[in-house]
């Protein structure tokens, strides 16, 4: 049996048409003859979607009930059954509901494959799991249902049904998209036009990405070698010189011709003075880097020409900016060609950009230098100076000699050999000095054409030459040698600027300085190993064995694959130890510190409560102490309405003094550490039904407006069932009956909001803190306001659960409690606070 296909329809966010489209599609394939099912499909009450379904044969769904709702999921096997050739299903990232045979909708979608059957679904770019942090960053929302990148692109077809953001906007206005009620808020949070505008680009990027990566694996199955420029990738190399800023922005505009084009900086790290040293040019161009939407990179190499074409390579670069050699002409001409036309060379089918600048040929730059006090490629060119030069020189002094022209003719040969070792060194000094000597005595030095000395004066001259010229060479080789020891200073204080700097500005230090290792040394792979064996961080891919292992303190192991490093390069690495031991202690502390916050949680919610009871434990007391009293005086006599209103006073008061001990063994257990801030994952809507059913409020008494899918929130349940009952008893109790309180849930950045309003006679902007302080009520002249938790005890508890509770002014009149609470995400741990610091906690309202 031939498996079914999967055509998914990408949308950048909610309200773009692809569910609109899926329908569409499936209604012109079943005019084809095919046989189209709705297998599952989400209107959202949007008219435009559910009248596509019209025509189409739809599965019914299967009833589900979890938690007392009752929920509807795709019917399976009815599908599977039916074996339509089509199948149109809806949100395939969605989470199914307890109780079915898969835990995710692709999974559902995958048996529909397996069976035959192709399938349509609609996918939203905050799903997909690689995006979902950058969504996040974007929009401040986390989104709980991902789909894995993997189940995506196994995908045989993917289109993205792209939507303009004003034009999304505007259909959001027209209430095509939300209902009414949520499209103020919607307009103002998620679907701001910066955020649509970003999710249409990072959807479109995504696409074109996996259009790369089918592009590519189409180039390996077919063998083809070539470059094919589907995508600019430009590099621009920075020698931290003035010219950096002009090579940057050409690069940018380079990329910038392209859709989708990628800028990469890169700053190559050596012993051997490719640049006079600019540190402060140097961090303005990486800022600069950042800010066109760039990537900045280091890496090190004794060649510079080879690391640069190296680095261009393995990013699949189709472009390299470079700038013109600053080298004035007459030391390109003694040096030979320099960086740009050997990276020329070496590129092959990569272009390279050679751009002028300012700086160019304004100074020269120190001579190239590598492994020895001079490169092998310098004592090349001296001994090709000298084996070329040398007989020039010789030839042109030949005719034109004389008796009288010998010292001329030796301080001229003197000036070769002083030229080659400026450019080769010792050892081709050396050379020229042998070969010149040789030269004067058989062409210049009687008797001619013999290697012979007549006059011993002239035997001295010759030696005193060729020791000069040893002296000349020595020095230069002994200068080029402290220049180099001077310049890997300066190259291991760049690594050691940049590693600590990566520390500072990332998140994560541990693999900011794994990362910039590998980079600093130019390494396959780094690998961080704790000592019981899990790998704290990782960076780069190697098959082999580990060249290096650096302890790491008594903490870890630091693993380097790829190049054997020299001493100074260890001299470098130790310090970068240092640090990662600095950083994983860090992070130790920071794991205990995070331990130690649920006691001040504690503290605050025990402070709150500890407020609050002191003034309401006098009050019910005072009235049912009153009103026993009165029931047993016999000097007055009571009828049986006084009667009966004084004990359903007592009652009351009573009824009141048993919550308040309930609250006050609360306060012992918080004391004895027993009863904390237990976070944990909970849904809204779960503690929201509990509170309702706590009140016994009868239908219709509370509007809600609680969405069908709201994120979980860090909270304790317990202590928020307690917050939502007494907000929500204060909000009946100032609402008229023709006009109940209302209840919202709605989800805004990493946050999700519960708001709770009336519409009474709310409270003037100076008295909205003065609600929180102790023993402020209003309408404080009857006996049924509660047992004074209040406000103040609320705002205690959603505080000591990192969340904040405000006033705000209900449109139309009276007041709005809003009550906000982190979203719950996997990376949280039992003790996370983000609450600001505690405040003193007081009554109700």
């Amino acid at each position: 049996m031939a498996r079914g296909k999967l055509r998914v329809l990408l949308g950048a966010a909610p309200g773009v048409g692809k569910t609109y489209a899926m329908l569409e599609e499936g209604a012109r394939l079943a005019e084809t003859g095919k046989t189209v099912v709705v297998a599952l499909v989400e209107t959202h009450d949007r008219t435009a979607t559910a009248a596509m379904i019209s025509g189409l044969e739809v599965i019914p769904r299967r009833s589900v009930s979890h938690r007392g709702i009752l929920l509807t999921e795709m019917d399976l096997d009815a599908v599977l059954a039916r074996r339509p050739d089509i199948a149109l299903v809806d949100e395939l990232a969605h989470t199914d509901a307890p109780g079915g045979r898969h835990e995710k909708r692709w999974e559902d979608v995958r048996e529909l494959l397996d069976a035959g059957i192709t399938v349509i679904s609609t996918v939203n770019i905050q799903h997909i799991e690689s995006l979902n942090d950058v969504v996040e960053q974007i929009t401040g929302i986390s989104q709980q249902e991902t789909i894995p990148d993997a189940v995506l692109r196994a995908a045989d077809q993917i289109e993205v049904v792209d939507l303009a953001p004003q034009s999304l906007r505007d259909r959001l206005a027209e209430g095509l998209v939300y209902p009414a009620a949520r499209i103020d808020a919607a307009l103002s949070n998620y679907f701001r036009l910066g955020n649509l505008t970003a999710l249409r680009e990072l959807a479109l990027l995504w696409l074109a990405d996996e259009v790369d990566t089918a592009l590519q694996q189409y180039r390996r199955e077919h063998g083809i070698d070539s470059k094919w420029e589907a995508r600019e990738r430009v590099v621009v190399a920075l020698t931290g010189g003035a010219e950096g800023e002009t090579l940057l922005r050409r690069g940018a505009r380079i990329a910038a011709r392209s859709a989708g084009g990628e800028l990469l900086a890169v700053h190559v790290v050596s012993d051997d003075g490719l640049r006079e040293r600019h540190p402060g040019a140097l961090a303005e161009q990486r800022a600069l880097v950042a800010k066109l939407d760039g990537s900045y990179h280091e890496v090190v190499g004794a060649d510079i020409p080879a690391a640069l074409v190296d680095f261009a390579r393995a990013v699949n670069a189709t472009q390299v900016v470079i700038g013109v050699s600053r080298r004035s002409r007459l030391l390109a001409l003694l040096t030979g060609p320099g960086i740009g036309a050997t990276v020329i060379r070496a590129s092959g089918d990569i272009d390279v950009h050679i751009v002028s600048h300012s700086a160019a040929g304004s100074h020269p730059l120190v001579l190239p230098r590598s492994r020895g006090a001079l490169s092998v490629r310098r004592r090349v060119y001296g001994f090709l100076l000298a084996i070329v030069v040398g007989p020039l020189l010789s030839w042109f002094l030949w005719l034109f000699r004389s008796p009288d022209a010998l010292t001329s003719d030796v301080l001229a040969f003197q000036l070769l050999v002083i030229v080659v070792a400026l450019v080769g060194g010792i050892w081709p000094a050396l050379f020229a000095a042998v070969l010149s000597g040789f030269t004067l005595d058989f062409l210049f030095v009687e008797p001619l054409y013999t290697i012979t000395i007549a006059q011993p004066v002239h035997l001295l001259a010759l030696l005193l030459y060729v020791v000069g010229a040893a002296l000349v060479s020595f020095v230069v080789d002994q200068a080029a040698r402290r220049a180099r020891d001077s310049q890997r200073s300066a190259a291991e204080s760049d690594i050691l600027a940049t590693v600590a700097g990566g520390v500072i500005r990332g998140d994560d230090a541990v693999g900011a300085l794994v990362q910039r290792t590998k980079e600093a040394f130019g390494l396959e792979r780094v690998r961080l190993v704790a000592a019981e064996g899990s790998v704290l961080a990782d960076d780069g891919q190697s098959g082999g064995a580990a060249g290096t292992v650096e302890p790491v303190g008594e903490r870890a192991t630091l693993e380097l694959f790829g190049n054997e490093l020299t001493a100074s390069d260890r001299r470098v690495l130790s310090v970068i130890v240092a640090q990662l031991d600095a950083a994983l202690e860090h992070a130790e502390l920071s794991d205990t510190a995070s331990e130690l916050r649920p006691l001040a949680e504690t503290d605050r919610v025990r402070s709150a409560l500890l407020a609050a009871v002191g003034h309401d434990l006098r009050r019910p007391l005072a009235s049912a102490t009153a009103a026993v009293t009165s029931l047993r005086s016999h000097d007055v006599k009571l009828s049986a309405p006084d009667r009966d209103a004084l004990l359903a006073t007592a009652a009351e008061s009573l009824a009141g003094l048993e919550s308040l001990v309930t609250n006050l063994l609360d306060v012992s257990r918080v004391q004895a550490g027993v009863l904390g801030v237990s976070l944990r994952r909970v849904d809204v809507d779960d503690v929201l039904q509990a509170a309702l059913e706590e009140l016994d409020t009868a239908p219709g008494r509370v509007v809600l407006d609680i969405p069908d899918q709201s994120p979980a929130v860090l909270a304790d349940p317990v202590l928020l069932q307690r917050v939502f009952v007494n907000l929500l008893a204060n909000a009946l109790r100032f609402s008229s009956p023709v006009s109940p309180p209302r209840l919202g849930v709605s989800a805004f950045g990493d946050h999700v909001e519960v708001r709770v309003a009336d519409d009474g006679p709310g409270v003037p902007d100076e008295r909205k803190q003065s609600v929180f302080q102790p023993f402020q009520r209003e309408g404080d002249a009857d006996n049924s306001t509660g047992i004074g938790l209040g406000l103040a005890l609320s705002k205690g508890f959603v505080e000591g659960m990192g969340g904040t509770l405000s006033p705000e002014d209900t449109p139309g009149g009276g007041l709005t409690m809003v009550v906000s609470l982190r979203v719950f995400s996997h990376g949280h741990r039992k003790g996370d606070d983000g609450s600001s610091p505690a405040t003193e906690q007081g009554g109700s309202r």
